[in-house]
C-alpha cells in the first residue's frame, strides 16, 4: 500500500510540473469556478410596425434573443396586402411556437408575441395555481 501511495505522489508531482503547477501541490482536488455569470437584462416590451414582409426579420431576431415581448402593429401591411400579412403572421407564429412562446391578436390591428418566459392570457385559460382566471378583475369592478 505504501508503494502505491509513493507511486501516486510521483505521478502527481510529474503531472503538476507538466501543467506548470508548483511541485509542492498537495491538494486532492481541483477547484472549478462553476459560478455562471447571468446576463442581467431587463425584459423589453417593444413596439414594431410591419409595413412589408421583410420587416418581420427584426421582430424574429428580437424574439430569439429571449428578452423581448413584441407588440406588433399590422395596420399598414393589412391595408396593402392581405396575402403578405398572412405570410408574415404565419412566419411569426412558427418562430414563436419553436421558441415555446405565445402569440395572440389584440383588436384588429395588433399582435403580441412573447418568448418562452411569458404567456399571453386567453379567455378560459387557467391560472398557474390551476384555478380558472376570473372573468373580470375585481379591482376594476364598479
Amino acid at each position: 500500500m505504501v508503494q502505491l501511495f509513493m507511486a501516486m505522489e510521483k505521478i502527481k508531482k510529474g503531472l503538476s510540473g507538466l501543467f506548470g503547477r508548483d511541485s509542492n501541490f498537495d491538494e486532492d482536488y481541483v477547484e472549478i469556478d462553476v459560478e455562471q455569470r447571468e446576463r442581467k437584462s431587463k425584459i423589453v416590451i417593444r413596439p414594431f410596425v410591419i409595413k412589408k414582409f421583410e420587416d418581420i426579420n427584426e421582430i424574429l431576431s428580437a424574439l430569439r434573443e429571449g428578452y423581448t415581448i413584441a407588440v406588433i402593429d399590422i395596420r399598414q401591411i393589412k391595408s396593402r396586402d392581405i396575402v403578405e400579412l398572412k405570410r408574415a403572421i404565419s412566419k411569426i407564429k412558427k418562430t414563436v411556437e419553436a421558441l415555446d412562446g405565445s402569440v395572440a391578436g389584440f383588436g384588429e390591428n395588433t399582435v403580441i408575441a412573447t418568448p418562452a418566459f411569458a404567456e399571453i392570457y386567453k379567455p378560459g385559460m387557467s391560472m398557474p395555481s390551476g384555478n380558472p382566471a376570473p372573468s373580470r378583475d375585481p379591482l376594476f369592478e364598479e
